[in-house]
């Protein structure tokens, strides 16, 4: 192009730069040589560097509240408590440099992603982390969390251990917060599976019940979407817990529900493919109190009594016409989650009182028999010959004791 060779279009559209572009490069070309076509900052520090007192600060308050955060979470609480705006990537530089952070290189078996369920509602996965949430300013504990696999809009609550009561009440918080859902996604812990040709578990009656397809999962990666849920929340929420001062578990129960899952809700859920809710409403006649709790058919003794948790339950006399000692006879017995129970006869509640004292049967003593040999010792009496008597029988008369005197 300088030569005359080419012509500033035909330049242009080699360079792949607009025809005034080529017109500057000739023109710098011809002042100032190769030199010309270099970067006019190149060797000088960017207009766009952060000034080095921001970066101190900055550095120096990470150190001292957010040390082991990873930059982006770190970002957000400079912005939101400290109102100090730093990008992500240059903050992660920074840390990088002064050696504060490593980021970590996960490897694993490549897995081909499941695509979202379209509908808030039609998949809903569950699953308990136990782990040291407050990291040793409290006991350890397990957060049960439950999250929608079109969504990822998550409910989570602490609990002292991933149990049946626990599950039942955060399945329950759910469904009063967005409805019965159309399936649930579970692992394979004891409380969820039961063994083929078994009766289901507890977990299992109420969901067949409440008409909830229960999936249980083959391995945790089935249901990553919940197991990376987990993940996320043992680095947000435990540097949360840790930045408010929380100690117990009815505290962060508290912070999880005035503030964290509103705010964690509102960055990372999505927009469902569809606009259809599929959650089913829950009719008081369900009885839910009732079906997510632990339940049992017991026989009735002939002296109408039903045994349940070493409790005896003395069922009234006024329902006598059931004839319910009957052999193939049986009823339900219900504990609710508060303590309550309930005995049933299919849909009828039966009246019953609890008998405290009971008969103590006495045990039989068996005879004392002894048959063992007795053996006396050398120096009983029997052992002894008497001075008048002569020698025994089967004793030489030179081994015989001398006479007294």
């Amino acid at each position: 192009m300088a030569e005359g060779t080419l012509s500033v279009a035909q330049a242009a559209e080699l360079l792949k730069v607009s025809e005034r572009q080529a017109w500057r490069l000739k023109r710098r070309y011809t002042s100032g040589g190769d030199a010309g076509l270099m970067h006019k900052l190149r060797g000088r520090r960017s207009n766009h560097k952060t000034d080095a007192a921001t970066r101190l600060a900055v550095l120096k308050i990470y150190r001292a509240k957010y040390a082991g955060f990873g930059p982006t979470l770190a970002c957000e609480y400079l912005a939101s408590d400290d109102g100090w705006e730093v990008s992500p990537d240059t903050l992660g530089r920074w840390l990088r440099t002064e050696g504060l952070f490593e980021p970590r290189r996960k490897r694993s078996k490549h897995r081909l992603r499941r695509p979202r369920r379209s509908c808030f509602g039609e998949l809903v996965q569950m699953d308990g982390s136990w782990h040291d949430w407050l990291e040793g300013r409290g006991p350890w504990c397990c957060l049960m969390v439950m999250v929608d696999d079109a969504t990822g809009r998550a409910l989570a609550r602490f609990y002292e251990k991933e149990t049946l009561l626990a599950a039942f009440d955060i399945f329950e918080r759910y469904t009063g917060a967005h409805g019965l859902p159309r399936a649930l996604y579970v692992d394979k812990a004891g409380i969820y599976r039961s063994e083929e040709g078994m009766p289901p578990t507890q977990f299992g009656r109420a969901m067949q019940t409440l008409d909830v397809e229960l999936i249980l999962a083959n391995s945790p990666q089935a249901k990553g979407r919940v197991e990376r849920m987990n993940g996320t929340l043992q680095d947000r929420l435990v540097k949360e817990l840790k930045l408010r001062g929380v100690q117990s578990m009815a505290a962060a129960n508290t912070l999880l529900e005035e503030s964290f899952l509103e705010s964690f809700n509102g960055k990372f859920a999505v927009t469902a493919a569809k606009t259809t809710n599929v959650h089913r409403v829950v009719k008081p006649a369900m009885g839910l109190d009732e079906v997510l709790c632990e339940q049992e058919e017991r026989a009735v003794g002939h002296d109408w009594c039903v045994q349940w948790r070493g409790r005896l339950l003395q069922i009234d006399a006024k329902h006598l016409a059931l004839d319910l000692p009957r052999p193939g006879r049986r009823v339900r017995v219900i504990e609710k989650a508060s303590g309550q129970l309930l005995v049933r006869h299919a849909v009828e509640a039966l009246t019953w009182k609890e008998v405290l004292t009971r008969p103590v049967r006495e045990k039989a003593r068996k005879p004392v028999t002894n048959n063992k040999r007795y053996v006396p010792s050398p120096d009983h009496p029997f052992n002894k010959t008497p001075a008048c008597a002569g020698p025994r029988s089967g004793v030489s008369p030179s081994s015989a004791a001398p006479p007294k005197g």
